[in-house]
């Protein structure tokens, strides 16, 4: 079994929330949180500072823990075919973009585009589950720092 250990960014301003596209050589173009891989050694808290600059060229203020997800991706339903099963354990920040230097997403990156989604809008996205995800920690606040998993199928993946 294959493990990754992440930081996600959850940014909600004036009814928005900031979005990337992200565009493999190969697969389908999904839209995701800003965030990833938390670097061994690297604390998640500063991962995620890290990976919004580097996915929107710009800087971010943690403003809180929402909460963290573990789900278990089966090795069929992985995008890479003939992989092992793999567990995701994400671990989701509300956080403050600051300064106004317009969103660019990383030349180096598989990141296609960065945008300020109208949360209702985002159903009709090719998205992540991740961003349901993030999105239902930020309306609930659940004390336990959990909620419930979000299904995927159709516009949801992985």
């Amino acid at each position: 079994m294959s493990f990754r250990l992440a930081a996600y960014a959850v940014c909600i301003a004036d009814g928005q929330v900031l979005l990337a596209r992200h565009a493999p050589a190969t697969g389908t173009s999904t839209w995701t949180l800003p965030g990833g891989r938390v670097e061994h050694a690297e604390d998640p808290f500063d991962a995620v500072v890290r990976e919004v600059a580097e996915e929107t060229g710009r800087e971010a203020v943690v403003e809180r823990l929402l909460g963290v997800d573990s789900r278990l991706i089966p090795a069929a339903e992985r995008a890479v075919p003939g992989g092992p099963d793999h567990q995701n354990v994400g671990i989701f920040y509300r956080v403050r973009i600051t300064g106004s230097r317009p969103l660019r997403p990383d030349p180096d990156d598989d990141i296609a585009e960065v945008a300020w989604t109208p949360v209702p809008d985002v159903a009709r996205l090719h998205r992540s589950s991740l961003v349901d995800t993030g999105l239902a920690l930020a309306r609930t606040l659940p004390p336990t720092g959990h909620v419930t998993p979000v299904p995927v199928g159709g516009l949801i993946q992985h």
